[in-house]
């Protein structure tokens, strides 16, 4: 494959990305973080695999750097993860002072 078709992919696939992304109700970003993070465990363990048969040390470098970026993707969204889980929690109220009721 000539790199104007991969060039042309990896746009098409960013513009795709973006517009899904966008699209998706709040709701629904939760499951979108976990499905993101699962397809970059995939492709930490490509990586590994790509750099471990890999006879060119530039190949291995690459390698790394693909292990090192998916793992930043990883740890980011279970950062954002949690972020977004903890706006879902109920927030307690104080009883206020003096009120018999709730005693």
């Amino acid at each position: 494959m000539d790199f104007v078709s991969i060039l042309s992919i990896f746009v098409l696939s960013c513009f795709v990305g973006y517009y899904v992304v966008w699209s998706v109700t709040p709701a629904l970003h939760t499951p979108l973080m976990s499905v993101t993070n699962a397809i970059s465990s995939v492709i930490i363990v490509g990586a590994l695999i790509a750099a471990a048969s890999a006879a060119s040390p530039a190949a291995k470098w690459l390698g790394l750097l693909g292990v090192v970026l998916a793992s930043v993707n990883i740890f980011g969204g279970f950062a954002v993860t949690a972020r977004m889980l903890a706006m879902y929690k109920k927030k307690e109220r104080p009883v206020p002072q003096g009120d018999k009721t709730h005693a």
